[in-house]
């Protein structure tokens, strides 16, 4: 505990201000348009058709989260390689039993039939609501 704090505190300052001036002088250069097309979007030349607020399956936010999750894990495997020789028997035996739960989730997610798509994964939603007496 023995640095100084002023460093950051010069630090914070100087951020904050370039900040406020940067967002100052956006304000007093920038364009400014009242003319009502300017908020449209523009398609190409073409003027907007419909709504740009459409529904998306599911599906989609799904397996972006997958991704994101399994993404991030990577991310942590990689900080292991790095450190590989520092950890040594230890931390490779804990990489395993990572890897080994990674792998438990993919397997799980695909046997619920979270990676499915199309016509065959509603299907077996069909085929199973049959089942049970569903309709």
């Amino acid at each position: 505990m023995d640095a100084p704090v002023w460093p950051l505190a010069v630090y914070f300052i100087a951020v904050v201000s370039l900040v406020a001036a940067i967002i100052v002088v956006s304000y007093l250069l920038g364009q400014r348009h009242k003319d009502p097309t300017t908020g449209e979007a523009y398609e190409s030349g073409f003027p907007p058709m419909g709504s740009a607020r459409l529904r998306f399956s599911i599906d989609f936010y799904l397996v972006a989260i997958l991704f994101v999750i399994f993404d991030v894990e990577s991310i942590f495997i990689f900080a292991w390689a790095i450190a590989w020789r520092e950890l040594g028997w230890a931390g490779y035996v804990e990489v395993l039993i990572f890897i080994g739960i990674l792998l438990a989730a993919l397997v799980y997610l695909w046997r619920v039939g979270a990676l499915d798509w199309g016509t065959v994964r509603y299907q077996k939603v069909r085929r199973r609501e049959e089942l049970h007496g569903r309709s």
